[in-house]
């Protein structure tokens, strides 16, 4: 056992054993480097990372490797979930440095943490035009030695440009429609038309950008938008990527045509793209989209939740060493778990042959043509029969920001799919966030597992967590979610802003000072969490009617623009938050008791349909809660109200649901 033995996280306790002398990132390390003129040799990855798996076992379970390693460097490994704040920070270092990232990331630090070398994964002997692992290490232990000077000198400048970096000038420009109008034919311009998605391979689903598509088909009628969208999700869809028989989705598909997958199930991944199919069948109304959702929530309901209530961050790639092995077919498998004709049937729809398109003769199931009659009873025997396989591990840990994105898709697909047990869920996974993911001072905390949460929470955890509160209320029309996602955009405003340029920083003030403080604003994945923010302080903002919680959304979004006008497939949550900033305001509020079916019927009213730029307050009608938007709010003649206003003036109101759902289309 090394240091490692002490952590939570699954992913440093998958290295514990190892030979290497590995340290948790920490004041031992870096004091131990500093005190003995030692570089660090930094690896960083994540549990479900099938090459960080592959060099693991190549590398750091060898005693050989791992001697060297102990003996010419500090060795340190971080979880980048637990710290998006270094893995941020020593990937851009490493992107400068090779034009490319990813994980394992192996970067070599100065005792002062300034990274002068790095690269992703090496292989044990050389390959494809890589050194060696062992190569690597004894160049820069020779370049240490020799040219320490040198090597401190670059060290320092790449760490200078990472400060420079991080200082992104906001724009002068006016924040316009031609932004979000230039944007389609520029995401057309990189769309592939025939399956969907951006570039090609490897292709990765584009959740956010899609959320922005289609509420730029629902503001203007952009049928291209809309098209771009549904060939996408169409795409995808389809199977290969998306697990029909289990249902959620794989990390991405190393094809560009969404068919054989990078086997690793994130909740981001799931939880965006529930999302996504849920907005398209509001928009569409096509059942379809419905169901793919539908089948999303199973499985995470089924397969990543957790005993207290939130949610595990993924399932591996791996099944005993090899790729997908649980999630792929051959002939004869079906045929020992069917039978002979429903055996025929599921080859024929899934496309399973003999040969197979994946290893070893495998099939990876992709839909043919429109779905058998027995299809949701041949389904459900090939889950049953694949659940006897042997499983994918799973990250237990529960992270903040993700279950905040799970938060928002389960309120959503409550409401939009009639689901009591989805809304349950949600109420679960909001008390789990404010209960034990919140410390005893009431700051909200990054991951947990094994009964304790720790690492104080970065902006992207405040802002997905506040913007899934804002969908529980509006889910639920239950007030008590409304006052935590003000306490937590609150929150961001005093730990993490940026006074000077504007936006949000991703580590807070009273953080660990690392080489450069780091200021994501694209999608990468993951929503970025200054764009999620800029949607909670517009939403808020109109809700408490507080101009300058607007005003701090618009000065992020000028920060932006560059990214928005030049690569709006990344930018797409970005984009989403400037479609909602433009857009005229729009309030509505429902008074009545909660439980009252009457106030229910509103409520459903006035949500039915796809209403992006609305915000949303519910009261019973005799305590407004400090919130302007109920002030004056009454029921009316004793039944239950909704008050449909733009710019706080306000209709008459209406007690009837088909009015309210009328003037809502108006």
């Amino acid at each position: 056992m090394n240091r490692l033995a002490g952590e939570t996280s699954p992913y440093l306790l998958q290295h514990a054993d190892n030979p290497v002398d590995w340290y948790p990132w920490g004041e031992e390390a870096l004091a131990l480097a500093r005190g003995e003129g030692r570089p660090i040799l930094l690896s960083i990855g994540y549990s479900a990372c099938h090459w960080c798996h592959v060099m693991a076992h190549e590398s750091f379970e060898d005693p050989e490797t791992a001697e060297l390693m102990n003996r010419l460097f500090v060795n340190v490994k971080v979880d980048r979930e637990e710290r998006p704040d270094l893995d941020a920070v020593y990937m851009n270092a490493v992107v400068g440095m090779t034009g490319h990232g990813g994980w394992p990331m192996t970067v070599f630090l100065t005792p002062a943490g300034e990274p002068f070398h790095g690269g992703t994964y090496y292989p044990p002997a050389p390959r494809h035009g890589m050194p060696a692992f062992r190569q690597v290490l004894l160049a820069v232990d020779k370049a240490w030695r020799e040219q320490r000077g040198e090597v401190e000198r670059v060290g320092a400048n790449v760490g200078e440009a990472l400060r420079r970096a991080s200082q992104i000038v906001p724009s002068s420009d006016p924040l316009t429609e031609d932004i979000l109008a230039d944007a389609v034919p520029r995401l057309r311009a990189v769309h592939d038309s025939t399956w969907g998605g951006f570039g090609g391979a490897p292709k990765f689903p584009p959740g956010p950008a899609v959320g922005f598509l289609l509420r730029r088909y629902a503001r203007t009628g952009d049928g291209e938008a809309l098209e771009i969208a549904r060939t996408t999700l169409d795409g995808m869809a389809l199977g290969g990527m998306h697990d029909l028989v289990g249902g959620g989705f794989h990390r991405y598909s190393v094809d560009a045509v969404w068919l054989v997958p990078h086997f690793e199930k994130m909740l981001y991944d799931n939880a965006l793209l529930a999302t996504a199919y849920l907005e398209a069948a509001a928009v569409t109304g096509e059942e379809r989209y419905a169901r793919v959702a539908s089948d999303t929530f199973d499985f995470l309901l089924r397969d990543m939740r957790l005993p207290e209530g939130g949610f595990a961050s993924a399932l591996d790639a791996d099944t005993e060493g090899e790729e997908g092995t649980t999630y792929v077919w051959t002939p004869a498998q079906l045929a020992e778990a069917l039978g002979a004709e429903d055996a025929r049937v599921a080859a024929e729809h899934y496309g399973v042959t003999e040969g197979g398109n994946f290893e070893g003769g495998t099939t990876v199931l992709r839909a043919q043509g429109p779905p058998p009659a027995d299809l949701d009873r041949i389904r459900a025997a090939l889950l049953e029969r694949r659940m006897r396989r042997p499983q994918p591990g799973r990250d237990d840990k529960a992270i903040a920001a993700w279950n905040g994105l799970a938060l928002t898709a389960l309120a959503q697909g409550g409401w939009r799919l009639g689901r009591p047990d989805l809304l349950d869920a949600a109420r679960e996974c909001a008390r789990f966030l404010l209960g034990p993911m919140t410390g005893p001072d009431g700051r909200l905390l990054r991951t947990y597992r094994a009964g304790s949460a720790r690492i104080p929470a970065y902006l992207d955890d405040h802002a997905a967590v506040c913007h899934g509160l804002l969908e529980l209320a509006l889910a639920t029309g239950e007030p008590e979610w409304l006052p935590p996602a003000r306490r937590l955009a609150d929150e961001a405003l005093r730990r993490f802003a940026d006074a000077e340029h504007g936006g949000f920083y991703q580590s807070a003030a009273d953080a660990e000072r690392l080489v450069a403080r780091h200021k994501e604003l694209d999608d990468n994945p993951t929503p970025s969490g200054n764009s999620l923010l800029c949607h909670c302080l517009v939403r808020l903002a109109r809700i408490y009617a507080d101009p300058e919680l607007e005003a701090r959304a618009e000065a992020t979004l000028r920060l932006a623009v560059d990214g928005m006008r030049n690569a709006p497939h990344g930018f797409g949550q970005m984009l989403s938050a400037l479609d909602l900033y433009l857009s005229a305001p729009r309030e509505v509020a429902v008074v009545g008791p909660t439980a009252d079916p009457a106030t229910q019927a509103l409520a459903a009213a006035v949500r039915e349909g796809f209403h992006p730029t609305v915000v949303y307050a519910f009261g019973d009608g005799q305590d407004d809660g400090g919130i302007p938007l109920l002030e004056g709010r009454t029921p009316v003649a004793g039944a239950p109200a909704a008050y449909i206003c733009e710019r706080f003036a306000c209709r008459a109101p209406l007690t009837d649901p088909a009015a309210a759902r009328e003037a809502m289309a108006a």
